[in-house]
């Protein structure tokens, strides 16, 4: 189980940024363990419940229109469960207060809308929806229900994406006014695979955890303009494009994303955060090798992240539901917010399919 009471490990150069003490690990409730249902039970739902296990959380739930799957995850996680035959019997049990829902999007908001009117709060998997319109009516159904809707957008657990997010909340960079993100490694690995088949799929399936890094990282402040492009390498395997770039205008700030989905050779994340007063960034050969460095005017540091984004991601995003139901407050994984993502992302893919820039916000659907 997580220590979240622990604070980051120090360098040992002396620097007066190391008095700076992150809550970047993920937080669980300190009293509320309420009784957890999974609804959908494939193949990510492993990380969810293993996540739940080493966090202590109760599952007592599980129900997938497969019953040999939920049988499956029953007996592997959490063997004293009830695997439900019907949902509504699921969603009648007053001992289950939360429910995670892991289904795709295209099955998941009348299940989700089913949830809240029972009375259950909920934490949706990404990507929330396929139309922003919806998920606002979802967001509105909870709220007349007294009750929380979140979306397990786990990279912002991701011990690097998370201290980023620290860093910028304390201030000590000052306002963000240039966020970059590259990514280059090999996504190869989908062909042959019904991955393979989603249009955009770097841009929509891949890229959904930065654009929705983008949107937390620059808060209030709203994109003016998107412009993105997708191409294939000569030498890719896979019949969907691997290569994207996005450019996002601001007021005051700009960013960029790029994605480089067919590189054979050693892979290369980065992460770049440019404040008025500093930056932060993070580099490494993957999501889960990764350097954070601050700097400022006081001078660097550089931190060791403890952690990895799985499981750790998974135990961010249910644990800050819980204890933002136990604190009675919204969480910061709250679904009106994380609309803020993709309505960038549904603008990328706009403006990808029509070479033109798109305001995030006016593309309410997913596009084809």
């Amino acid at each position: 189980m997580c220590d979240s009471s622990k604070t980051p490990p120090q360098s040992a150069a002396a620097s007066p940024l190391e008095a700076l003490q992150l809550p970047y690990r993920p937080q669980d409730p300190q009293c509320y363990r309420p009784g957890i249902a999974l609804v959908g039970c494939g193949g990510i739902t492993r990380h969810h419940l293993q996540a739940y296990c080493d966090a202590g959380y109760p599952v007592r739930g599980f129900f997938d229109i497969d019953r040999s799957r939920a049988t499956d995850r029953r007996d592997q996680f959490f063997p004293q469960a009830i695997v439900y035959d019907c949902l509504e019997d699921l969603l009648a049990n007053p001992d289950i207060e939360v429910v995670d829902i892991a289904t795709h999007p295209s099955e998941r908001v009348p299940l989700m809308e089913s949830a809240l009117r029972a009375g259950k709060h909920v934490l949706s998997q990404k990507p929330f929806v396929t139309d922003l319109d919806a998920g606002e009516r979802l967001a509105q159904i909870a709220d007349e229900h007294g009750l929380q809707l979140a979306v397990n957008q786990n990279a912002r657990w991701a011990p690097h994406f998370s201290y980023i997010r620290q860093v910028v909340r304390t201030g000590w960079i000052g306002p963000v006014v240039a966020v970059h993100f590259a990514i280059h490694w090999n996504h190869g690995w989908v062909k042959g695979s019904p991955f393979e088949q989603i249009p955009h799929l770097v841009l929509y399936d891949y890229a959904i955890h930065w654009f929705d890094m983008l949107a937390t990282l620059m808060g209030d402040e709203g994109p003016v303009r998107v412009f993105a492009s997708v191409a294939c390498s000569t030498e890719q395997q896979v019949q969907t494009p691997l290569l994207g770039q996005v450019l996002v205008e601001y007021e005051h700030a700009q960013a960029t994303l790029v994605f480089d989905g067919c590189n054979p050779g050693k892979s290369l994340d980065t992460t770049y955060v440019l404040g008025a007063t500093g930056n932060v960034r993070s580099e490494g050969i993957d999501d889960n090798h990764q350097q954070v460095i601050v700097a400022n005017s006081l001078g660097e540091w550089r931190p060791v992240t403890e952690g990895q984004w799985f499981n750790d991601g998974f135990h961010g995003t249910m644990g800050e539901l819980l204890l933002a139901i136990e604190q009675q407050r919204t969480p910061e994984n709250h679904a009106r917010q994380n609309l803020r993502g993709l309505a960038l992302c549904y603008a990328a893919i706009h403006s990808a399919n029509t070479h033109e820039p798109v305001v995030p916000g006016t593309i309410r659907r997913l596009p084809e």
